[in-house]
Order: C-alpha cells, then sequence, then structure tokens
C-alpha cells in the first residue's frame, strides 16, 4: 500500500493529534499488529483475528487512526479490506520527538 502523506515536518496541534490516537491500548495494539505486518498490511479479518477486536470496535479504532494519518486503508464500497501502517507519518511524528534531542545539553555544563 502506498502512503498518501508526504514526510515532513510535524506542527505541534498534528502532533498531539496522533499522539491522542496512539492513547488508546487497543489502538496502540492494532497499530503495532500493522507495523509488524509489514507495508503490505493485513485484511481487518486477519487484523481482527490478531489483535482480538472486531467488529465495530475495531472499525472505530480503525477510523481514528486513519483520521491521524497512522493507518492507510483500501477500501471496497463501504467495507475496509485491508489496512497498513503509514511508515512515513511514523517517523514524522518520532522524528518530532526526538529533533532537538540533547539540544540544551551543552548549556547544563557550562
Amino acid at each position: 500500500m502506498e502512503s498518501n502523506h508526504t514526510a515532513c515536518p510535524l506542527d505541534a496541534p498534528v502532533a498531539a493529534s496522533q499522539f491522542a490516537a496512539l492513547g488508546s491500548e487497543q489502538r496502540l495494539a492494532v497499530l503495532r499488529i500493522l507495523v509488524r505486518a509489514g507495508e503490505e498490511g493485513l485484511t481487518i479479518g486477519t487484523l481482527g483475528e490478531r489483535s482480538g477486536v472486531t467488529g465495530s470496535t475495531l472499525t472505530h479504532h480503525m477510523k481514528i487512526l486513519a483520521a491521524a494519518g497512522l493507518v492507510t486503508q483500501q477500501k471496497q464500497g463501504r467495507s475496509i479490506i485491508c489496512a497498513a501502517a503509514d511508515y512515513d507519518v511514523m517517523r514524522a511524528l518520532s522524528n518530532y520527538l526526538l529533533s532537538e534531542c540533547c539540544a540544551d545539553c551543552a548549556d547544563e555544563k557550562e
């Protein structure tokens, strides 16, 4: 699956909304399963089996993860048939946290 997003620097509101989407143990578990599955992703049925989250609960979690840009979905009609982690978006989110890593360390030594 191809990402619909480009890797670009995040601003604080976007990063905050993405972190908020990860604020559920079930959503975090679903995303980690998709990360393990690789770029091809999983069918929704397989994702449900592996995560133990099915039906409307899985649909709800996928909607939130997709709105935050953390996953991509392939739809057929009204049904989601496949989902994958969006690695570019997750890298941008990680880079948001780490972009100024240790920037103030030198100040403490002076």
